[in-house]
């Protein structure tokens, strides 16, 4: 074994095992020295106690689809309204390709996202919103319950158990969004809102569908209207489309992230979770509030939803 050069001086007055021994032990700790400081770029710095108990403040925003759930909620939605004779079996068919190409690509496409939203709002124009609620209650239990990705259900549930607000944002229906969120214990969601005249559906939407910057639009104004702090505030997606609203907050991570986020992600220090093969990183960062444009739907979503619990 090589000498130490430090340890020189020493041997004058020490044994030839006990310099051996001596210079053993010293390689040795610096050995472990070098691989702790390995570890540490590979995992990042150790993550602060995050979400902060009793910070009022502070909330937390979830997109549903591939985020909390597998696969697509309109999806698991038109699966139910097929069983229960709402629409004919190629409407079915068209459902069942639209969730085969989000699986597949696992993103979210604008193109195919516009012809699953067209689809749905064929199939409930005429029929009361009344009815559409109590019938998803039950397709939640028949569909979604079991889809529900554990590892952030109990991201959800840190931030519940810290006193913490916790909404969905999501381009689904506000209707399927808000039973959802009700079933996992949450404290509300912002959805797509489809128009409805004395309970009925017409067929069309009120704005746009809360897709991409509209998200983090109706973020924005929901914040306001509660009193919260975007930089202590999280959000989680799964999505590209996402990162105006996980550039919003001061706490963004990356769950089952495609490859456009997780590129981003990795390149701002973000948080990343993937919950579908098992692996895990960590990775802290506070990125700087993103400038995006004004959109009526998401601010109108936002606002709705917020003069609703009052």
């Amino acid at each position: 074994m090589a000498a130490l050069g430090w340890l020189t001086p020493r041997r004058r007055s020490a044994t030839a095992r006990s310099v051996l021994a001596g210079e053993a032990a010293a390689e040795a700790a610096r050995k472990s020295s070098l691989e702790a400081e390995s570890a540490t770029e590979e995992t990042g710095p150790e993550e602060p106690e995050f979400p902060v108990v009793g910070d009022e403040r502070a909330a937390a925003f979830f997109d549903l689809d591939n985020t909390v759930m597998q696969g697509a909620a309109l999806f698991h939605f038109g699966r139910g309204l097929y069983k229960r004779k709402f629409f004919e079996r190629r409407e079915l068919t068209r459902f069942a390709w639209q969730q085969a190409w989000f699986r597949l690509a696992g993103v979210e496409d604008p193109e195919h996202m516009q012809d699953a939203r067209d689809s749905a709002l064929s199939i409930v124009k005429g029929h009361r919103v009344s009815e559409l609620m109590s019938i998803g209650e039950e397709i939640y239990d028949e569909y979604m319950a079991d889809r529900i990705w554990p590892g952030t259900r109990a991201l959800a549930q840190a931030h519940l158990d810290a006193g913490q607000r916790v909404w969905l944002v999501t381009a689904a229906p506000v209707e399927t969004a808000t039973i959802i969120a009700r079933r996992l214990g949450l404290t509300g969601a912002l959805g797509t809102v489809a128009e409805s005249v004395d309970g009925v559906y017409t067929g069309r939407l009120v704005g746009e569908p809360l897709h991409g910057p509209a998200k983090a639009e109706a973020v924005r104004a929901l914040a306001a209207a509660e009193g919260l702090d975007l930089a202590r505030c999280a959000a989680y997606s799964d999505s590209h489309n996402d990162i105006p609203m996980l550039s919003l907050v001061g706490h963004p991570y990356a769950i089952n992230p495609d490859t456009k986020l997780r590129k981003h992600a990795r390149a701002r220090d973000w948080r990343l979770r993937d919950y579908r093969t098992g692996r895990k990183a960590a990775k802290v960062g506070i990125p700087a509030a993103a400038g995006v444009g004004a959109l009526a739907g998401g601010t109108a979503a936002a606002v709705a939803l917020h003069r609703r619990r009052r």
